[in-house]
């Protein structure tokens, strides 16, 4: 039975939470290996809507071991708040795992995030203001909070006190802030500890032993490829790396135990904060999609960006992924254009190029080469097999998977469970 890993191949926002929930019913694990809540996933239940933004999506599948990996950095009263609104609505929270290595977000790090954000002006990088850059800095500086650390107030009180020796330094003489005192995210902190101790476990061991007994574990990306630290469209970018490498330290299970890896592509581009961005519309046909595609960030409430379909983005995820897979978001959401572009290149300097520049500077300049393809105008929302596509949209999905280098094996047709067309098992 798989290990797969199922991660955003643009800039998030593709609908990851839609195909890990249709995954969730034959899944036995799902993991969040990186990011924090500043990832949203939508998962549309029957008539109920249920927006997550640490959680796994899986923890709505009932069958299902939902696991925060030590890659993630925790906000303890969000995790604690949205089990708490899960628990309300009747889905049982109660196996949830979590793992003690992973690291906490603490009320200084969203605090030095905003400040951040506000004194760099125009040259913000647009963070969702969570403290999720400055909790991952802490853990490469060696002065992060560990989830393991609640239960024992001595370790805890020096590693918070040694942050704060710094970062108060910052707060109080850069950005004019009042001082943070170490007694009073100590007591914070502390009085997370007995509600989420019963979570806490070793993931890693659990994990590798779900796969060697041939469990069916998935491992839930946050973000998507172009905002990979590594990979992504850097500085524009998160702190984490939401690409397929991410899985394997972010949950501590080795590259020889996947065995697929599947990208969310959506069927045009979208993405949330600063950054370039080649295929952006600015006009009425970026409003249209933005509007029908109820475009808007899960956590941020942010209005996304939205542009056509880039294949230049699509090949690059394959490459950095090593994908097997694409599972094809909301193409209805196009129904109604009379041809649709797709970006198939780039003009950089009035050369044209076929794959993502390596330098910054050229990506911030490159113009999209459009082709454009024939649309369609009938309702395919309840389109049950890939057949039942109008041709034309038949022809949409087959040369956006030529263009991008791997299979779509399934489609969305609509945001419900069951909307969606299902062309290869992923399992």
């Amino acid at each position: 039975m798989p290990a797969l890993v199922l991660l955003g191949a643009q800039w998030g926002d593709e609908g990851k939470g839609k195909a890990t929930d249709l995954l969730g019913g034959s899944v036995d694990y799902v993991v969040r290996y990186q990011g924090g809540n500043n990832a949203g996933h939508t998962v549309v239940v029957g008539d109920q809507k249920y927006a997550l933004h640490l959680l796994p999506s899986g923890i709505l599948s009932p069958g299902c071991t939902p696991v925060i990996g030590n890659g993630v950095v925790v906000d303890p009263s969000v995790l604690l708040s949205e089990l708490s609104g899960l628990n309300e609505r009747g889905v049982d929270t109660s196996k949830l795992l979590l793992s003690g290595n992973a690291h906490l977000i603490t009320p200084y790090h969203t605090e030095v995030d905003k400040v951040t954000e506000r004194f760099l002006g125009k040259r913000k990088i647009g963070t969702t203001g969570r403290g999720i850059g400055p909790a991952y800095a802490d853990k490469i500086n060696r002065v992060g909070i560990r989830v393991q650390d609640l239960f024992d107030e001595s370790i805890l009180t020096q590693k918070v006190e040694a942050a704060l020796d710094f970062k108060n330094q910052v707060l109080a003489k850069l950005y004019n802030r009042r001082a943070i005192r170490t007694e009073q995210i100590v007591d914070e902190l502390l009085g997370y500890a007995e509600e989420l101790r019963g979570y806490v476990a070793d993931t890693t061991l659990i994990l590798n032993n779900a796969v060697d007994e041939g469990k069916v574990v998935l491992f839930e990306g946050g973000q998507g490829t172009l905002l990979d630290v590594d990979h992504g469209t850097y500085p524009f970018v998160t702190s984490s790396n939401p690409t397929a490498g991410g899985a394997c330290t972010g949950a501590g299970v080795g590259p020889t135990k996947i065995n697929r890896v599947i990208g969310i592509l959506k069927a045009y581009t979208t993405r949330v904060g600063a950054g370039p961005f080649p295929t952006e519309l600015l006009d009425a046909d970026g409003e249209a999609l933005r509007t029908i595609g109820g475009e808007r960030g899960v956590t941020t409430g942010r209005d996304r960006r939205c542009g056509w379909f880039d294949a230049v983005i699509a090949r690059y995820a394959t490459r950095v992924n090593g994908l097997t897979d694409f599972f094809l978001t909301k193409l209805d959401v196009l129904t109604g254009w009379e041809r649709i572009p797709v970006c198939v290149g780039y003009e950089v300097d009035g050369e044209r190029v076929d794959e993502l520049p390596q330098s910054q500077s050229d990506f911030h300049h490159a113009k999209p080469v459009y082709e454009y393809l024939p649309g369609w105008s009938e309702d395919i929302t309840r389109a049950k097999s890939f057949s039942d596509l109008p041709k034309n949209a038949q022809n949409y999905v087959k040369s956006l998977e030529e263009m991008s280098g791997a299979p779509i094996s399934a489609i969305g047709v609509g945001p419900g469970r069951d909307e969606t067309i299902q062309i290869n098992s992923f399992l």
